[in-house]
């Protein structure tokens, strides 16, 4: 429960708050009054450290975090620039602007913080992607394993081998970056063969119809697939232009088959 101070000490303290040294700063830090926390700012004796420390306080009055921001010379600090970015109640324009400063891992966590806003969010997932062209190959298998899913489904789409090995088991993936990057007919030679064979996404329907779509996948492994999709699915694929005309046979043989024996379509579930 917040201290309660009467409102007659208020500018007293205040005035104390910019002169104040050593114990007498440092007990001010948890201070109640907004004006008291902002007469702190002129306080030449108010270090980083103990601006860090008065960052942690998560009842920061929001005009406090829009006065820190405002002053350029506490900006030069990266450990303050990062606790304004990472506070529940940061002021929005002056975080968007913070996060390009942000090293590698903070935009990471920022991105995957539960309690950072939407917007927050996902601005640092576009500084993590403009970087990506940039980033050693260390770095990348990093982001692979631990990055957040728009990042790791650009990462897919890239292509490295050492990162396929990896990225594809990052748990924020999502079958809908997968599918986009199956979308793609110019994928890297190693990115379809890494999805055939990954036990996670190989068993998914939507991303088998969508490697039967794709011009690198193998055709023995179309061929498999095949006896697993719906008839209406099959009818679907073997419209002209859908797939190559070799396939498509195969697709129109096996749509036949099915008929021909009278057996129901195979569930989407399967």
């Amino acid at each position: 429960m917040p201290e309660f101070i009467a409102p007659e000490r208020v500018p007293q303290d205040r005035e104390r708050a910019r002169v104040a040294t050593g114990d007498e700063l440092a007990a001010l830090l948890h201070h109640p009054s907004a004006d008291v926390l902002l007469a702190l700012l002129d306080n030449p004796a108010l270090d980083e450290p103990q601006l860090c420390l008065l960052l942690e306080r998560k009842d920061l009055p929001g005009e406090l975090l829009e006065e820190v921001g405002k002053r350029k010379p506490l900006l030069k600090s990266y450990r303050l620039k990062r606790a304004l970015c990472f506070h529940p109640r940061g002021p929005r324009l002056v975080t968007l602007r913070l996060i390009r400063d942000l090293y590698l891992m903070d935009l990471v966590q920022l991105a995957l913080s539960p309690a950072v806003p939407a917007e927050l969010k996902r601005n640092a997932e576009e500084q993590l992607l403009m970087r990506l062209p940039q980033i050693p190959l260390g770095q990348k298998i990093t982001l692979a394993r631990r990055g957040p899913g728009r990042v790791a489904g650009a990462l897919l789409t890239e292509g490295h081998p050492q990162v396929l090995s990896v990225v594809l088991d990052n748990p924020d993936l999502t079958e809908a970056q997968v599918l986009k990057a199956l979308s793609r007919e110019k994928v890297p030679p190693g990115v379809v063969p890494a999805i055939i064979h990954h036990r996670k996404w190989s068993i998914s329907y939507n991303i088998r119809i969508a490697v039967l779509r794709h011009p690198r996948a193998p055709l023995a492994t179309i061929l498999s697939y095949l006896s697993q999709l719906t008839v209406a699915d099959l009818r679907e694929l073997a419209a002209p232009g859908i797939v190559a005309e070799t396939l498509r046979r195969y697709i129109q043989a096996e749509v036949q088959r099915r008929l021909g024996t009278g057996g129901p379509p195979v569930s989407r579930d399967q």
